[in-house]
């Protein structure tokens, strides 16, 4: 129904892009014919694929049907005879161009109209009836589809990336398909102090020269843990590169985007699914700083876009595939991180643009499909959905807020911190040559990664690891550095635990103890570890790589709550006489949870840079299955946000998208300008008049002509050019579609022959061309505002009915159009940010 106004030389710039003549002529052949898979375009930073249209197929002949039809009429002869009109749906009508924004009150309204059809029709036959049930189950089966397909992908991602990962430091000789856990599971030889030590696992060391030990040992290790690194990240690149240039990044501001209403043809493609899968696999076992659980949302809501071309409602409806993209979401993150209920959530509160209750109660469904798929698989070897179990056997106490909040403030200022140092790098990377080369930056940042991480344990092993490590509560068991705590007292003279110990053991806790040298030398690593992520994580978060930021910015959060928690217990052990300690730790207590600070810090730092509240807070829960730990965890991530709020409204995700200039308008960000809509809408007083069709008296050759000294997407329909009374509102793309089709399947149509936009055509000379009926491709409710509107109602409009643009009159005449991106262009504007930011139309 409604359509933006492009800027001035949008189009040539496309078509000279596009390299495409027949598109720049807009026929019907143009606009149905796609451009060859070799024209690439390079947007917003990266080369896109304008042609790749598998997601959206852009003329499907049934995708019209639901808009209204469009006829054709010869009108009034000299006999007095009326033709025919051609009531059938013409090809292509009511579809968007790529890199426009969808009508949602069109959609919507498509949506029922078809509903009420078949409804309608289910009282009259029972094959009727049966179509209706499918129609209506439709929706359930596609989420189990989902679900399954996620599920499944997420599984084999999960298996291959820890195999991939264990590749780097040697094989497994009784299997080379086995990781390094799975080789020594069998192993009668393996002892609980080297449990990851069994003969048929072997370092690269050992296969090569024969020893383990050694100098020469040690750098074939690490020259072997490079090699692999870079072969990695080199294949992933030059995958991404040749295949899907939309497989790179996270891809949660690009289904933000998607999601609001705007169409980015083949980003959720079949080749993006494909290409994302084994790229993803890749990258996070390269080593760099990087997670999966972002990406996977992008892989699930491929997976539901394909699915979506095998039900006719959701392939012909943009609104309906966007609820389904919206559950999709919720699905990556339930198969990211085992967390079904923060997955639903963190759909609602972070991704989707419209989210029904219909669509909540699907995405619950979908999400539990897909975790007990992933269930299923085990990916994790431990019989468990969650990614970091932990089992904490201390309760906290209140006390313990304040270096919870403590923690708090640590994950604001570094979420705000990483967020502008990450935006200056890739603004720098997208303005300078260090854009024109996107594999060498991977291989350098790949490279620096391997150089910097082998020496250290805690930077050489995966970011799901580490977490995993430093959420661990020590025990006798453990055999960890972080556990190597002094208990002279409880040990012979032989080394042996005595009794009192062994008997804690069985009820699983230990008492605060003295740190050991062990300890101490892990807290050096982890203080370098936690150097070494914040600043690596800047420049690897936005290369041409799949790349998540979830688990390097839980790792972050979790050093530094590793460290604390340390302290805190060395405190309470040397100095358990102070006022602050003595209320609630007695001496030889087990006060202190250091791996409780790590869980929490990792929140805390994870909310800093996403801003996400609520949806964390279960994600975190379920990932840990720390249920009682709920009010540290609201705490710390509460304090995150005010604290990076202060420094910056903008997550990282919102921050990419202002980065690439998509057309997304923010609910959460608020108008607090007394502008008013004449102050907005254009033409302004400078700019000629604006660009109108009339009801009728216009020829065909005068509409195509209009058409080509314009670039404007939609054209406003008056009564005359005198009156400017409004009529409605017609979309180039229908116009360029009708009237083609008009010529070819009406016989007579030349350039002279008058259009109408009229229910009736008067009577017409017998002598003239027959004149051509485009009533049906017209919108006669287009939305309108009064010059006086104040903006902030106008972009309320806008953002909850989805506009696409809106009509602006005084006295019912028509004075000009405002647009979705001249409301990002004037919101930039008082914002003091160069309005010409806003890349897309």
């Amino acid at each position: 129904m409604l359509v933006h106004q492009l800027v001035q030389g949008s189009s040539s710039q496309t078509c000279a892009g596009m390299d495409n003549a027949g598109y720049c002529n807009e026929t019907y052949e143009s606009l149905h014919n796609p451009a060859s898979d070799d024209e690439l375009v390079d947007i917003a930073g990266v080369t896109l694929d304008f042609s790749n249209t598998e997601d959206v197929p852009p003329l499907d002949p049934e995708y019209g049907s639901g808009y209204g039809n469009t006829g054709y009429s010869n009108g009034m002869t000299g006999n007095g005879k009326l033709m025919d009109l051609l009531d059938e749906p013409v090809p292509g009508v009511g579809t968007y161009e790529d890199f426009n924004t969808i009508d949602w009150v069109r959609e919507k309204s498509k949506d029922r109209d078809r509903h009420r059809e078949i409804t309608s029709k289910s009282e009259q036959s029972t094959w009727a009836l049966l179509h209706s049930i499918s129609d209506a189950f439709s929706g359930w089966l596609l989420m189990l589809l989902i679900g399954l397909m996620s599920g499944a992908l997420a599984g084999c991602i999960d298996i291959s990336a820890h195999w991939l990962t264990d590749l780097k430091e040697g094989v497994c000789l009784s299997g080379f398909w086995f990781n390094h856990e799975h080789c020594c599971w069998g192993s009668n030889q393996t002892t609980f102090q080297e449990r990851d030590k069994c003969p048929q696992w072997q370092s690269w060391a050992e296969l090569l020269g024969g020893s383990s030990e050694g100098a020469a040992a040690y750098i074939v290790n690490y020259l072997m843990f490079m090699l692999c690194a870079l072969l990695f990240s080199f294949l992933a690149v030059i995958l991404v590169r040749a295949f899907a240039p939309y497989a790179c990044g996270s891809g949660i501001p690009e289904i933000k985007t998607i999601l609001s209403g705007f169409i980015i043809r083949g980003y959720l493609g079949k080749w993006t699914l494909i290409i994302k899968t084994i790229t993803l696999v890749l990258a996070v076992s390269s080593g760099l700083s990087l997670g999966k659980e972002g990406p996977l949302v992008h892989v699930a809501c491929c997976c539901a876009n394909i699915l979506c071309h095998l039900f006719t409602k959701y392939r012909q409806n943009e609104a309906k595939r966007r609820e389904v993209l919206s559950a999709a979401a919720a699905v990556g993150v339930s198969v990211a991180f085992g967390a079904p209920i923060g997955g639903v959530l963190f759909s609602l509160e972070e991704v989707s643009y419209y989210f029904p209750l219909k669509t909540l109660w699907r995405s619950f469904f979908a999400a539990l499909v897909a975790a007990f798929v992933l269930r299923s698989i085990n990916p994790f070897g431990n019989s468990r959905l969650v990614l970091f179990y932990v089992e904490f056997h201390t309760p906290w106490h209140m006390v313990e807020l304040v270096p919870f909040i403590l923690l708090g403030i640590f994950g604001g200022l570094w979420g705000a911190l990483f967020i502008r140092a990450n935006i200056a790098w890739c603004r720098r990377r997208k303005t300078t040559r260090l854009g024109h080369y996107p594999v060498l930056e991977v291989l350098v940042v790949t490279g620096i990664t391997a150089l910097l991480s082998f020496p250290n344990s805690y930077t050489r092993m995966s970011g799901s690891e580490l977490i995993s490590e430093l959420f661990n509560d020590c025990s006798l068991l453990d055999s960890s550095q972080l556990c190597d705590y002094n208990s002279s007292e409880n040990r012979s003279d032989s080394g042996v635990f005595t009794a009192s110990l062994t008997d804690r053991a069985f009820s699983n806790t230990l008492p605060d103890r003295p740190a050991g040298p062990g300890v101490y030398t892990a807290l050096w690593q982890l203080a370098l570890a936690l150097f070494f992520k914040m600043l690596v994580t800047v420049v690897t978060f936005g290369m041409k790589v799949p790349s998540g930021l979830f688990i390097p910015s839980m790792a972050v959060g979790a050093i530094a709550g590793r460290l604390l928690g340390v302290a805190m217990e060395q405190m309470a052990l040397n100095h358990h006489d102070w006022l602050i300690v003595k209320g609630w730790c007695s001496s030889g207590a087990d006060c202190i949870t250091p791996g409780l600070y790590a869980m929490v810090g990792a929140a805390a730092c994870l909310g800093g840079v996403t801003r996400m509240t609520i949806s964390l807070v279960v994600i975190m829960f379920e990932l840990t299955g720390g249920l009682e730990y709920i009010v540290p965890l609201m705490a710390a991530i509460m304090t995150s946000k005010w604290v990076a709020d202060a420094l910056g409204r903008e997550g990282i995700y919102e921050a990419h998208i202002r980065l690439n200039g998509y057309p997304f308008l923010e609910t959460k960000e608020e108008y607090g300008h007394k502008t008013l809509a004449q102050d907005v809408m254009r033409p302004r007083p400078s700019d000629p008049l604006l660009v109108v069709l009339t009801q009728e008296g216009m020829s065909v050759g005068e509409i195509e002509g209009v058409m080509a000294d314009t670039d404007y997407s939609g054209f406003p329909v008056v009564v005359s050019q005198e009156s400017q009374r409004l009529v409605g509102f017609v979309l180039r793309r229908d116009l360029v579609i009708s009237l083609d089709n008009a010529r070819k399947r009406q016989e007579g149509v030349v350039s002279a022959s008058l259009v109408f936009f009229l229910d009736h055509v008067p009577p017409q000379p017998f002598s003239g061309p027959p004149v051509v009926k485009l009533r049906g491709i017209l919108d006669l409710s287009p939305f309108t505002v009064t010059d006086h509107t104040p903006m902030a109602i106008a972009l309320d409009i806008f953002r909850k009915l989805g506009l696409r643009q809106c009509l602006v009159t005084h006295n019912g005449r028509l004075l000009g159009i405002i647009t979705k991106k001249d409301i990002l262009k004037h919101m930039a504007q008082m914002s003091n940010r160069d309005p010409d930011s806003i890349l897309f139309n």
